[in-house]
């Protein structure tokens, strides 16, 4: 297992990479068999190429068994071994299964300490309570603070934050746990709201006057209606934006509408209609046509406008170690090599352009780029795509959705099984002490 450092926490936004490797992928709702990926090698491969943070959670399947795995065989290396402080590594507690969530202080104990013994670490950079609009307010603020508690007393995790689908709802949620502890998160996870077909977590960035009076109207009753407003005045550090593809929606395969179809995995669980399904696949269309694959315009859209906006936001974090330019950071998921190369590509790209941009004009902000790419990729989607999409463009289904009930009975919260973990965590402690 990894050591811990005795270094003193520095601030998230100079400690957290720009851009993560999301390992939600590693897990039966994106692939067949996980266990047949070649995990260890896009991990090793992913540090050969600078990216040095690794998000996943006890909710995706073996991911978290696969990446500690991956991890192991790095920071044990008898050649040359990985120092722990060289990755960040962020996970989630609170999350299951599909619906079922306990948030009670010792379920969230347990889900750490099984996280530890899982990643082979003894701490953890960063933990999100997952899916925070399945449970009440109350118990997110119960579990937060859990997490907090095994930050301060036992050293065990070094940041909190929340994740979530509906940006309002980790809005109000950040704003109620800065009033009720008088801390604020240190960080929020939004995922699928800040892509080519859904921009909901900026969305005034690109909304007409009209249409921004129009919503302003709308939600006359908020005080502001900026979700990244609320979050800066909730005090929150850093907003990661993931899910660039949509949970697999904006790729050239795109998801079939028909329910009973067997052609891909996501079809089971992905909570679009068909009706986006349909209107996603026009798009993989309009990307052909200028000879783009759907899932390239839609990573370069996402990583070059979020580090844009994120920083303009200031909510990013620095571009590169002690670099005075800031970015918005993004968790990026593959499954293959060749599509991380690719992601790690176009990353590389948006940064030369936005540090051509900071030296020309002493800062990277406003709708000006470094590269032609950037132009041709904005163009193509704000100019085809978007118009395309018709209804659809800022679509977010309901979530949780309609019938949703907390499988875990009122009386198994905070129970825990007996599988060693608890008492694994108490026997290493006693060897340290």
């Amino acid at each position: 297992m990894a050591p811990s450092t005795t270094a003193p926490k520095a601030p998230l936004k100079s400690t957290l990479p720009p851009l993560l490797l999301g390992t939600a992928t590693f897990n039966t709702q994106y692939v067949p068999d996980p266990h047949s990926l070649p995990y260890r090698s896009i991990v090793a491969r992913a540090l050969s190429l600078g990216v040095r943070g690794f998000d996943t959670s006890p909710y995706y399947g073996p991911s978290e068994i696969l990446l500690g795995d991956a991890l192991h065989t790095l920071f044990t290396s008898e050649t040359n071994p990985l120092p722990r402080e060289d990755v960040f590594i962020v996970t989630k507690a609170g999350r299951i299964a599909g619906d079922e969530f306990d948030y009670s202080p010792s379920w969230v104990r347990y889900s750490i300490y099984r996280s530890l013994q899982r990643l082979h670490t003894d701490y953890l950079d960063l933990v999100y309570m997952h899916d925070v609009e399945f449970v009440s307010p109350a118990e997110v603020l119960g579990a937060v603070q859990e997490l907090r508690r095994l930050r301060d007393e036992e050293g065990l995790i070094r940041h909190v934050g929340i994740s979530g689908f509906p940006v309002k709802v980790l809005a109000e949620l950040a704003e109620m746990i800065l009033k009720e502890t008088g801390e604020p998160l240190d960080a929020v996870l939004s995922y699928g709201h800040f892509t080519v077909q859904n921009r909901l977590l900026s969305v005034e960035e690109y909304v007409s006057d009209d249409k921004k009076r129009e919503q302003k109207e709308e939600e006359e009753e908020e005080e502001e209606s900026s979700v990244l407003k609320r979050f800066k005045k909730a005090g929150v550090e850093v907003i990661l934006n993931a899910s660039m593809l949509g949970m697999g929606l904006l790729t050239q395969k795109g998801i079939p509408p028909n329910p009973e179809s067997k052609e891909s995995p996501l079809v089971k669980w992905h909570p679009s209609p068909p009706e986006l399904r349909i209107a996603c696949k026009k798009l993989g269309e309009l990307a052909a046509a200028k000879g783009e694959r759907l899932e390239s315009v839609a990573i370069r859209w996402a990583l070059e406008e979020w580090a844009r906006v994120g920083a303009e936001a200031e909510v990013g974090v620095d571009a590169e170690p002690g670099s005075p330019l800031k970015v918005g950071a993004t968790v990026c998921g593959v499954s293959s090599i060749p599509e991380l190369e690719e992601t790690v590509t176009e990353w590389n790209d948006v940064l030369e352009g936005l540090k051509k941009v900071a030296a020309a004009d002493g800062k990277a902000d406003g709708r000006v780029y470094g590269t032609e790419r950037q132009e041709k990729i904005l163009k193509l989607v704000e100019d085809e795509m978007w118009p395309a999409l018709g209804k659809w463009i800022d679509f977010a289904w309901a979530s949780p959705g309609d019938g949703y009930v907390n499988t875990r009975r009122p009386e198994d919260k905070g129970r825990v099984p007996n599988d060693g973990v608890i008492a694994a965590h108490e026997e290493r402690i006693k060897h340290k002490q």
